[in-house]
């Protein structure tokens, strides 16, 4: 009778591992059944929350989608010179050098509520600092060029007023450098959404600071000039 019970002791205590090990096996399967099932389920969830909405670019990319019109991008608010190009070398004749007038300027794309224009020409180059060269204000809002030569006077033909500049004269005043390097010259053209209504003889930062928060759009043209 003791080796009886001996012998089943033997065989539980083998059986348990064995028992054990099928209860594992089982798991794997329904773990492996599950997933087998339910990953189709699970990807296509993820496929679809990854998806473009209605009339996305990806959709509108597709075989039966309509093409979209291009909008076309306005030209841009653009300053320019007859005189000289863009990073160009100024001649000499608009320079302190020659006959020190100002080169013509011409415009376009204004926006469409402007109210007028200032114009400030200043050399960021010159040993001093920024040496204005020139400044105009309330020119009209019709106006898209100013012709070479502004005669050096308070009022300008055809509309507008001028400021004073670095040299204390009224008008323009020619580039005027050190030798050495080239400078840089700004033509910077705004467009405003009024008048300044400033006395003539202003200067660059009394045009800077009446004109704050009137600015509809700024373009630049930039010469150099060296003596």
């Amino acid at each position: 009778m003791a080796r009886t019970n001996g012998t089943n002791h033997t065989r539980r205590t083998l059986e348990k591992p064995f028992r054990r090990s099928r209860l594992w096996a089982a798991s794997l399967v329904r773990v492996a059944a599950c997933t087998f099932v339910f990953a189709p389920l699970l990807a296509a969830w993820c496929l679809a929350k990854a998806a473009p909405a209605n009339g996305s670019r990806s959709e509108a990319a597709g075989p039966s989608a309509r093409p979209r019109a291009a909008r076309a991008s306005p030209a841009g608010f653009a300053l320019k010179s007859p005189a000289f190009e863009a990073e160009g070398n100024i001649p000499a004749q608009f320079s302190c050098q020659g006959s020190d007038i100002s080169p013509a300027l011409s415009w376009t794309d204004a926006p469409s509520k402007t109210q007028s224009f200032a114009l400030i020409v200043d050399d960021p180059d010159a040993p001093s600092g920024n040496w204005v060269h020139w400044v105009a204000y309330d020119l009209p809002r019709t106006l898209q060029a100013l012709p070479e030569g502004i005669p050096k006077q308070e009022n300008i033909p055809g509309g507008g007023v001028q400021g004073q500049n670095d040299f204390r004269k009224i008008g323009y005043g020619g580039p005027c450098p050190p030798p050495g390097k080239p400078h840089r010259y700004l033509f910077k053209l705004y467009a405003l959404d009024s008048k300044l209504n400033l006395q003539p003889g202003a200067a660059k930062s009394d045009v800077e600071k009446a004109m704050k928060s009137h600015v509809l759009s700024k373009a630049e043209l930039v010469g150099r000039f060296a003596r």
